[in-house]
């Protein structure tokens, strides 16, 4: 199973990376939990998740081709 990661803001920075390609995942927990595993900064941050373009709130299951984005939050003005 392939699924690509979007990064955003900060956690971008951090990783070094806009988009990464995980292999394996079941969940976004697992993905989580891998790029945590990355860069042990990130569960320090809050971010949200996004999932084919939806915000997730929980754990959802993951399928070949999707696509997990990690988002900062957001501030307006």
């Amino acid at each position: 199973m392939n699924i690509e990661v979007l990064l955003f803001g900060r956690l971008a920075e951090l990783l070094g990376s806009e988009r990464l390609h995980l292999e394996a995942v079941a969940d976004t927990d697992a993905v989580c939990s891998q790029l945590e595993g990355l860069c042990p900064a990130l569960k320090q941050l809050n971010y949200q998740i996004a999932v084919n373009h939806m915000i997730i709130h929980d754990n959802q299951w993951l399928t070949d081709g999707m696509t997990v984005a990690l988002m900062p939050p957001f501030s307006g003005g």
